[in-house]
């Protein structure tokens, strides 16, 4: 039987006041026609579209989805949407955004929870670097103005007080400013969001066979958008859901730096199924937490299964392991360790700012799990990640 859990409050009359718009789920292609009626889209791009309706499709049929769920499920769907039709009507705009040069960008990959977020906001620091901040990747475009700018912050700022508003205990786990730097898992179209929100084993299924080169390329145009009229300087990216699909990451990217970070995943998976936890109470009723965990033991498993066979493809200079001690432990000591890693310089500058970049949030609470809660343990965990754990001895060694 599964651990209990609390739902807060805040949570509680969100679900009632949606529950008269939740109907629409049951007829998710009408929700969906509405929702690309106001996004638009662009000539030529009916796949990417088809993906989507797929999903939301899915998304519809979990059973236990509350009326709070439905409403995250059509947003996610709008605003890829959206924003894929806005980046493909800027391209056409101006053709010349295509032509502008990612070079030699950094992407930091890993299980989640294995210090990736620490390791972007470390390569954040340097004034030479390049991270998309959180209202950058929720609406790309050019902002041509400051208003326009501005009304973008302010609307990224009230979309994160809603999900701390909800999900008070998130900003403990994984703390997210508007204007802070913040991971590609935002515009990727198709990673494993949905999955941490909803039961959708046909989307997971599609997932796991899907060749997501597409992904990728369209993950460069947004990049391009945000580079273009501004000065060039090294993309930093991140994102744990990168490590399964390197093989296609670095056939759009293929000058990339490969930053992987490694921590226990015995830890890893319990934190992770901790944060997961945050997230599905708010979008499904009732949880199954021993079930939670078991889907995420396969998907974390999966997922580093792929990029463990990838790193073979990956030349060797091009390969960054990073043990959690790095940062995790030492980050003064680390991070000089990483910018030279990744050929960048650590200036007295830089080391002036990492106090403020590695301390915790002002009010925030510690972070407490436990596999058990998730129907797991470590001898099972450890079983799973045999491979994995035989090269991060390795890492650790080296």
């Amino acid at each position: 039987m599964s651990s209990s859990y609390s739902v807060p409050l805040s949570l509680k009359l969100a679900n009632l006041l949606l529950r008269p718009v939740a109907g629409s789920r049951r007829d998710p292609d009408r929700a969906f026609e509405r929702i690309l009626a106001k996004a638009g889209q662009a000539e030529g791009d009916q796949e990417f579209t088809d993906g989507f309706r797929f999903l939301l499709r899915g998304w519809a049929g979990d059973e236990h989805l509350t009326p709070v769920g439905w409403q995250s499920a059509q947003s996610h769907v709008r605003r890829h949407l959206t924003n894929r039709a806005r980046v493909q009507r800027l391209i056409a705009e101006h053709p010349e955004i295509e032509r502008e040069p990612i070079e030699r960008p950094v992407f930091v990959v890993g299980l989640p929870r294995t210090a990736t977020t620490l390791t972007h906001n470390v390569l954040s620091i340097s004034d030479d670097h390049r991270c998309p901040l959180l209202w950058e990747l929720t609406a790309p475009d050019l902002y041509a103005s400051e208003q326009q700018r501005r009304k973008a912050i302010a609307s990224t700022r009230r979309w994160v007080d809603g999900i701390n508003l909800l999900a008070p205990r998130f900003r403990d786990i994984h703390p997210m400013t508007a204007e802070g730097p913040e991971e590609c898992t935002f515009l990727l179209p198709h990673a494993l969001v949905p999955l941490s929100q909803a039961r959708i084993p046909a989307y997971q299924t599609w997932h796991y066979e899907r060749d997501f080169v597409a992904d990728y390329r369209h993950l460069k145009q947004v990049y391009q958008v945000l580079q273009y009229g501004r000065p060039r300087r090294r993309w930093v990216l991140k994102s744990p859901m990168h490590t399964e699909h390197l093989t296609a990451l670095r056939t759009v990217f293929p000058d990339a730096t490969i930053v992987w970070t490694h921590r226990d995943p015995a830890t890893v998976v319990a934190s992770f199924c901790s944060l997961v936890e945050q997230g599905m109470i708010g979008t499904l009723s009732p949880l199954d937490l021993h079930e939670l965990g078991a889907q995420w033991l396969e998907l974390l498993h999966h997922l580093v299964r792929r990029g463990m066979a990838a790193r073979s493809t990956v030349p060797r200079e091009a390969l960054v392991d990073v043990p959690y001690s790095w940062l995790g432990t030492d980050p003064a000591t680390g991070a000089p360790k990483l910018y030279d890693a990744i050929g960048a310089h650590w200036t007295d500058a830089d080391a002036a700012r990492l106090p403020g970049i590695t301390a915790r949030p002002k009010g925030s609470r510690p972070h407490r799990y436990d596999l058990a809660r998730y129907g797991l343990t470590r001898a099972a965990v450890e079983s799973v990640f045999a491979d994995y754990n035989a090269l991060r001895e390795e890492v650790d060694r080296a």
